[in-house]
């Protein structure tokens, strides 16, 4: 490993560690303020509308994520979204109580928002920061930091909030935010999206010379007003042709589907883990939950292990038709979760329903790191807009649902039609493969020997034309 390598890994692990301890507060807040809404405004559906805003928020973010950050820099945008979330937390803290109720759905809004926004810019970004070979690696790593992170944030917020009140741990929260604004703002990132993708394309030294050196003060405002246009017009082209791009790959567009109907159906398991565990014990609810997920964690950072592991050796990714697969058995294990098997099975189907979701994770953000730079933003914006939409969704549903059926028919549903749609994915995957090596046999007969795809790429179908 050379040293610019090293040392690009460094500030990268220094960056997940930021982002990890931020994971933390927030998944300690999303319990934190669930009970907080409904202590203040002593209603559930406050509950449901809270969740809801938070939801439509990432989901309006996801739709203008690609445009925003062909204009800002991806460590401005991660910068901001902490901050932002880190003054939403001041704010509710040292809000009058008059005014708690407008407060906590303005809370809402920033953090589904700026949470939508970082992740965007952070996931786009990543092969920039350790370099397209290394993405499985990174990506695996930040999955099984979070991973920890959410247990450990779901484990602790009884006692937080119990021993320390719902103050101490809206600031904790807002320390949590601050550390990882403090972590990226150590990154040494290009000065704005546009300058990151021509660096990439090796075209930084057509477009943006002039500006990096000062020209643009040495010829006037003039000059720089000219220049401003002609970049904001080429960053609307620019977003124009990758959506353009991006409708025109009907195995990228229903991979981003499949990415919606699984959170639509994680939205089932979520919702229905607190109801089933109570119907198994209404005197300790809380220990099948706490007992599931942390199993679920430890399945997925042994995922994560291995991944890592698999990338170095082999140097590929896994591919799109391991998301698909990973999709499949995941779903099928949070239906046999919910089945009232024994202890004993109930943690093994847990372990691998977290190992087949770390596997799905990375697997997809991989997938869409190896697009061309200019539609890799815009391909992780309609992907955060797609979940968002589908998780928010499912949630009043699966709610709904719950008070008629029981949640063992429900999250059957739910993950059933991601098991559908993810078979029609996977023969999509097969069929693309069959005709790309069809492609290639024929190729080579006619004497070009040097037709296949480069080594580590494996796209599996689901890829996009950066022409």
């Amino acid at each position: 490993m050379t040293s610019g390598t090293a040392l690009k890994e460094r500030r990268y692990r220094i960056l997940v560690a930021g982002y990890a301890i931020s994971s933390y507060g927030t998944f300690l807040n999303l319990v934190a303020l669930n009970l907080y809404v409904y202590a203040v405004t002593d209603r559930a559906l406050a509950v449901g509308a809270f969740m809801t805003v938070r939801f439509a928020a990432g989901f309006l973010t996801g739709l203008v994520a690609g445009p925003l950050l062909a204009r800002w820099s991806a460590k401005g945008a991660m910068l901001w979204a902490n901050l932002l979330q880190a003054a939403a937390m001041l704010l509710l803290v040292a809000v009058p109580d008059d005014h708690h109720t407008a407060a906590l759905f303005t809370v809402s809004a920033v953090v589904g928002a700026a949470g939508t926004l970082f992740m965007v810019a952070f996931r786009s970004s990543i092969p920039l920061m350790v370099g397209e070979g290394r993405t499985t690696w990174a990506n695996s790593l930040m999955v099984s930091w979070r991973s920890m992170a959410m247990v450990a944030g779901f484990a602790s917020s009884g006692v937080v909030v119990s021993l320390l009140g719902y103050t101490a741990a809206f600031l904790a929260d807002m320390g949590t935010f601050l550390v990882c604004a403090l972590t990226v703002a150590l990154l040494p990132m290009a000065r704005n999206a546009a300058d990151g993708a021509d660096t990439e394309n090796g075209a930084g030294a057509e477009s943006g010379a002039d500006t990096e050196n000062g020209a643009g003060a040495e010829n006037g405002a003039g000059a720089e007003n000219g220049e401003r246009g002609a970049r904001d017009e080429t960053g609307r082209i620019r977003s124009s042709a990758a959506l353009a791009a991006l409708g025109a790959a009907p195995a990228l567009l229903l991979m981003v589907a499949l990415r919606g109907v699984d959170a639509l159906g994680s939205s089932s398991h979520n919702a229905a883990l607190p109801v089933y565990s109570t119907r198994l014990d209404a005197d300790s609810p809380a220990v099948f939950v706490s007992v599931f997920w942390c199993v679920w964690a430890i399945g997925n950072v042994l995922a994560q292990q291995v991944l890592r592991r698999y990338a170095k050796r082999t140097e590929r990714a896994v591919g799109s038709l391991g998301f698909g697969l990973g999709t499949i058995v995941m779903s099928a294990t949070f239906i046999l979760a919910f089945a009232g098997f024994p202890w004993v099975a109930t943690i093994v189907i847990a372990l691998l329903a977290g190992a087949a979701d770390g596997l799905t994770e990375v697997s997809y953000t991989s997938h869409l790191q190896t697009l061309p730079s200019g539609l890799r933003t815009h391909a992780f914006g309609l992907s955060a807009t797609v979940e968002n939409l589908g998780f928010g969704v499912g949630m009043i549903v699966v709610a709904t649902a719950l008070d008629a059926f029981t949640p063992l028919s429900v999250v059957a549903v739910a993950h059933g039609a991601a098991i559908v749609v993810a078979l029609v994915f996977v023969a999509q995957v097969l069929r693309q493969r069959n005709a790309s090596r069809k492609a290639t046999a024929d190729s080579d007969e006619g004497g070009s020997g040097d037709a296949g795809p480069a080594r580590g790429s494996h796209r599996d179908g689901a890829e996009v034309s950066g022409g």
